[in-house]
């Protein structure tokens, strides 16, 4: 893919009929810094559309033990080394930050990257590193899940450079301002997570962008709980841009793929990823594993990429789009 031939981060989908933006979520453990830089580099140049990465303070797959950079420093430093692709936390963790905070970050990223950053934020889930670094993480999932709600809501008002003044249940501001506003005129918002009571009204009533994961049947099961939210609340579900999340990688054939997802499992400490499907093979037979998803709607495909980083499957996306568009031909003949 040419410079230019992306989607840009305030673009509508709906300007490109049939576009499907990839974007390669960096796993930022288990690496050291000059292999995650240059695989967001690679995947800048290769035509990607996005490089996300983790917001954790320790390991979540495998042994908790194994390194892990943090979260927005390193978005920061990919987006001063790249040009094109978005950057974001898939997703950040609203625990670990006041709203007031995550919004300069946000915008301070939006300034490094030249208006390329999204805002990616969840509830969080992993309570050992809450306890292990003294962070409050909620009596419960729904106090934590309130907390988020809140704090998206703050998160619009401040990034769409409204003076806040707010006395809520969680959060308490006294005439906080973010200056200087974003580069973006709207800088998106990705809420990552399928609670079906409290996140998906979450991303109903506030966001610009949702992340989810699963096989095909609980899926279905969440896009149509946000439907029944978003009606709920008055909101076109059409405007929500749906993402979500695989594993894969490509290889000439399912068995050369297996066994290079092997290596990276055992690199990481990981026995096997059972929750989720995983894509392996050539780029046709990755095609057709996407495609029943691509055909419920989503237009964002997040690549969970595990260290050591596969340069092969970075290289080889503009492969995969071309396979996409022949199921897609194929479909319409």
């Amino acid at each position: 893919m040419n410079e230019g031939d992306g989607v840009s981060p305030t673009q509508s989908l709906g300007e490109r009929p049939g576009y499907v933006k990839f974007g390669a979520q960096l796993w930022s453990q288990a690496s050291d810094w000059p292999a995650f830089r240059d695989a967001a580099i690679a995947a800048d140049a290769a035509g990607w559309d996005g490089v996300w990465t983790w917001d954790h303070l320790l390991a979540i797959q495998g042994p908790w033990q194994q390194p892990i950079f943090e979260g927005w420093t390193a978005l920061a430093a990919v987006a001063a080394v790249t040009r094109r692709v978005t950057v974001g936390l898939m997703v950040g963790a609203n625990t670990f930050r006041n709203p007031g905070l995550t919004a300069k970050l946000a915008t301070t990223l939006d300034h490094i990257s030249d208006g390329r950053a999204i805002l990616g934020i969840g509830g969080a889930w992993f309570d050992r590193e809450h306890e292990a670094f003294g962070i409050p993480f909620g009596k419960t999932p729904g106090e934590r899940l309130a907390w988020l709600d809140e704090a998206v809501a703050l998160l619009r008002r401040l990034l769409d450079g409204e003076l806040v003044i707010h006395e809520g249940e969680f959060y308490t501001f006294r005439d906080a301002l973010v200056v200087p506003r974003p580069i973006q005129d709207h800088l998106p918002i990705l809420v990552g997570g399928s609670g079906r009571k409290k996140t998906l009204r979450t991303v109903a009533l506030r966001a610009d962008a949702w992340n989810t994961s699963g096989f095909l049947d609980e899926v279905e099961e969440k896009i149509a709980t946000l439907r029944e939210h978003c009606a709920a609340v008055g909101r076109d579900y059409e405007t929500i841009e749906r993402t979500i999340s695989f594993p894969m990688l490509l290889r000439d054939d399912r068995d050369t793929a297996q066994a290079a997802f092997d290596e990276r499992l055992a690199h990481n400490g990981i026995e096997a990823i059972t929750e989720l499907p995983i894509l392996l093979g050539s780029p046709a037979e990755v095609a057709s594993e996407l495609r029943p998803f691509l055909d419920l709607g989503f237009a964002h495909v997040i690549v969970r990429t595990l260290p050591p980083y596969d340069r092969e499957t970075i290289d080889r996306i503009g492969e995969l789009r071309q396979a996409l568009a022949a199921t897609t031909s194929l479909a319409g003949a």
